[in-house]
């Protein structure tokens, strides 16, 4: 376990998944959050490697060779290493191993990274390439945070905000989480999204090509705000579980599949590549 802090936040993280466990406000004393209630949904901020999304018949294609491989990727439930922590950062690493080469033929150093910086937190993606050849992976954040920020209020007081006024277009998922080639138009207020319980009923709203590159969750009842800011990341997945009270903002490199596509992972949607002797990074911020 991580924990950093300095005058604005306290944040804690744990080595299964490299998860972030707590996103605390020192200044309004509000956890942001979600807490994992095992009997609504029981993660906090899963980290989505070395896949995004669904697979068809859970299976990740390598060079025509089919991989078991469950939707979002192993990372999330693998025990990873705390290679360095101090008051305000930490770094984890889940490297390759064998029972990781059976499911994902890659060797790789798949790192995360949190940092303070003043009123935000740093979320960064390393994977660095331990190959003798091209290492094709996707990698994202699932961050679920609370609505309503405060006791007595309603889910429905709270909307998110996008950086710039846009027409909002999902991409809808069929009912095994497949894209399906259809698209629906989001009603918007402006560049606002109102929170409704009705809002995910069909599943996460997925967004491909989003102009803006922060949304915030605001209230009609306060000032109080939590933003995430995803300059490094083009697909970007909003969910929750209908019923439960929270929203995940999720900055994506990768998706699921489509329907009836089952493709090798070099020709996968939004796939990325690292190669040979080089490293990747993206970055996201979560801040108040």
């Amino acid at each position: 376990m991580a924990i950093l802090e300095n005058e604005f936040l306290k944040v804690s993280a744990g080595t299964k998944g490299a998860q972030l466990t707590s996103f605390f406000n020192k200044k309004t004393n509000t956890e942001h959050l979600w807490q994992a209630n095992p009997d609504v949904w029981p993660w906090h901020a899963p980290n989505l490697f070395p896949v995004v999304g669904g697979l068809i018949n859970d299976e990740l294609m390598v060079d025509g060779k089919a991989y078991a491989m469950k939707r979002h990727g192993f990372a999330r439930q693998s025990e990873f290493i705390l290679l360095e922590t101090s008051e305000v950062h930490a770094s984890f690493s889940k490297p390759y191993c064998e029972k990781t080469l059976e499911v994902y033929p890659y060797k790789f150093d798949f790192q995360v990274m949190y940092t303070l910086i003043d009123n935000a937190l740093r979320v960064t993606y390393k994977l660095i390439n331990r190959d003798k050849q091209p290492v094709y992976f996707s990698v994202g954040g699932h961050p679920a945070f609370n609505v309503p920020f405060n006791t007595g209020e309603r889910y429905e007081d709270y909307y998110l905000e996008f950086e710039v006024h846009e027409e909002l277009k999902t991409h809808q998922l069929s009912a095994e989480g497949f894209f399906t080639g259809e698209e629906h138009h989001v009603t918007m207020e402006g560049n606002k999204l109102q929170l409704t319980r009705e809002l995910f009923a069909e599943d996460a709203l997925v967004f491909k090509n989003l102009l803006s590159r922060m949304v915030t969750i605001k209230s009609n009842l306060h000032d109080k705000s939590l933003s995430v800011e995803f300059p490094h990341f083009n697909y970007l997945g909003l969910w929750a579980k209908p019923g439960a009270d929270f929203v995940c903002i999720e900055p994506w490199l990768g998706c699921a599949d489509t329907v009836n596509n089952q493709v090798d992972i070099n020709k996968k949607e939004a796939i990325q590549m690292t190669d040979v002797g080089h490293v990747f990074e993206a970055s996201y911020f979560i801040s108040i």
